[in-house]
């Protein structure tokens, strides 16, 4: 036994500095290198999916030493020692262990108990396997026309996102990594049937308990997935139920310890690895049971949390990374929380039906100024499915980002030709208070249409008539340009609705000089408003939004 440590030593160098305790008797532990790997960037296969070498070489992405597993041998003898192996994170090079072993503790000084687990190939997590189950209701039963939401049409129509669906973008071709904290009863609940016969959930796994099964745990992952995927007609239609699944778990719900930033870490590279496009994240990290543990806000910089620096390399790598912002926002601690700082993650808040601000949002700007969070979803009432397979109701950051996250499937669908950050960017863009950002909401609410360049400020037909609204967006007053070679002698009906349909102001105009102005409009409140304008029995409609 001697000797073998000796070999440990010399073989793995590792500063005492970057030992960290992470939980009881689990310890982080970072090597300096990637010596023995056994594999090389020269013949990225050996470790990479074909469809995530695809993701770097359609983005300009190169290959590099990050992207190489930890190093085999260290591993293995770390694991002659009789050290209990966790988790691993290639990205930061780092093994997680458990160990009750005092005297092995003092043995390796700073160095902790260490286990450590080679990373799991795409073709070590199993695959859910199919057993003669039949839909019920099959996405295919809906056409893009005629597109029955029930309740759950209030947040896709409240980003446009029922006009990506009416042009067939659902999210085909994409896949979306969820990392969770678990995926109660998705094998069996009536929502995920189609996801489940048509082989859409394409792998999963349980990077807590290390075992090929998540549909045992927890049930926030489940109502996440809801609402990105679940397909019930007439009650509950995801933001993309075409688009292909993992279902990674990662958060123990049971304590609250930084282990779970390296579960986290070790389950993005796993997505990473497998292909994914997108990652979907509704967890986050201020304060844990050990209170030594704790980040404070100057840690809220985008480089200072072990799962922060994992997100924003999940990026480094070509995948959108969405991280709700958490549930803070009344709070004493009212700030966003890890790895919503990051600063190439899309940070989502809350709003409700009417796009306001809801106070549990978690707020920006993180600790070293930026805007987060980055944009704004439905997190009030939000339409999901719940445990018992009914079509329920939540709140938080948890249940808005998942709507962003598939409706991006939809959009980089519509423009494949895109990266990562230029999709992000794109969904800033066209959120309703771009020009004026706040530390609320960040840039607002995305219009994903404008986004898909399907619709914007303009309304045109095909009859000649076009219809453009400025300011937009409006404080106290609203003119609307029209587009009109001949003016009868026929009132204009102007009409304007909240997101839910609720008519706010109807009057009849006359013009003769192209311009119609809507005033007296500062009783309103910040949100989303759609404008109705009727000439000569032909309506136009276009999406407008009001600041302060």
């Amino acid at each position: 036994m001697l000797k073998l440590f000796r070999l440990v030593f010399l073989v793995i160098i590792i500063s005492p500095q970057l030992f960290a305790q992470i939980a009881p008797n689990k310890y982080r532990i970072y090597f300096t290198d990637k010596n023995y790997s056994g594999f090389s960037i020269e013949h990225p296969e050996e470790f990479l999916s074909e469809k995530a070498i695809n993701r770097r070489e359609r983005q300009n992405i190169q290959i590099i030493e990050n992207d190489l597993p930890v190093s085999k041998f260290y591993i293995d003898s770390l694991k002659a020692l009789g050290l209990n192996i966790l988790n691993t994170s290639k990205w930061q090079n780092t093994v997680t262990i458990y160990s009750t072993n005092q005297i092995l503790l003092d043995t390796l000084h700073h160095i902790g108990f260490i286990k450590s687990i080679q990373k799991k190939s795409t073709e070590e997590i199993s695959s859910l396997v199919q057993t003669n189950y039949k839909s019920t209701h099959s996405i295919s039963e809906v056409t893009n026309s005629n597109i029955d939401y029930g309740d759950s049409g209030n947040q896709i129509r409240l980003h446009n996102g029922h006009i990506l669906h009416q042009n067939g973008f659902w999210g085909q071709g994409i896949t979306i990594a969820v990392i969770d904290a678990g995926f109660y009863n998705v094998d069996i609940l009536p929502a995920f049937d189609s996801l489940l016969e048509n082989n859409q959930i394409q792998a999963i796994y349980d990077f807590v308990d290390n075992d090929d099964f998540v549909f045992d745990a927890n049930n926030h992952g489940m109502k996440v997935l809801s609402i990105i995927g679940g397909n019930i007609p007439g009650q509950l239609i995801g933001a993309a139920p075409k688009a292909n699944f993992l279902l990674l778990r990662s958060e123990d719900v049971n304590s609250e310890y930084s282990i779970e930033e390296d579960n986290w870490a070790a389950a993005a590279e796993f997505a990473d690895s497998a292909g994914a496009d997108i990652i979907n994240t509704s967890l986050g990290y201020t304060v844990f049971d050990d209170l030594s543990l704790n980040y404070s806000y100057r840690d809220m910089n985008g480089n200072t949390a072990f799962i922060t620096k994992a997100a924003d390399i999940a990026a480094s790598k070509g995948i959108l990374v969405v991280v709700s912002a958490g549930n803070q926002g009344n709070a004493t601690w009212r700030y966003i929380s890890a790895p919503a700082d990051g600063d190439s993650v899309l940070t989502v808040g809350a709003v409700n039906a009417f796009a306001s601000y809801v106070e549990f949002s978690s707020q920006g700007p993180s600790s070293d100024g930026r805007i987060k969070p980055n944009v704004a979803a439905t997190g009030y009432q939000t339409i999901l499915q719940d445990v018992s397979g009914q079509v329920s109701k939540g709140n938080g950051t948890s249940f808005s980002a998942p709507i962003i996250s598939g409706l991006a499937a939809c959009l980089w669908q519509a423009m494949p030709e895109l990266t990562n950050m230029e999709i992000l960017d794109r969904i800033e863009q066209s959120s309703h208070q771009y020009s004026n950002p706040d530390y609320k909401i960040g840039y607002g609410v995305p219009d994903f249409a404008k986004a898909a360049n399907l619709t914007n400020a303009i309304s045109k037909r095909n009859d000649g008539y076009s219809i453009k609204a400025y300011p937009n967006p409006f404080t106290q007053q609203l003119s609307l340009y029209l587009n009109i070679s001949k003016f009868s002698n026929s009132p204009i009906i102007v009409e304007l609705y909240n997101v839910l349909g609720q008519q706010l102001y109807n009057k009849e105009l006359f013009t003769t000089n192209n311009i119609l102005i809507i005033d007296n409009l500062d009783n309103l409140s910040k949100g989303i408003y759609i404008v109705k304008i009727t000439i000569d029995n032909k309506t136009h409609q276009i999406k407008v939004s009001k600041l302060n």
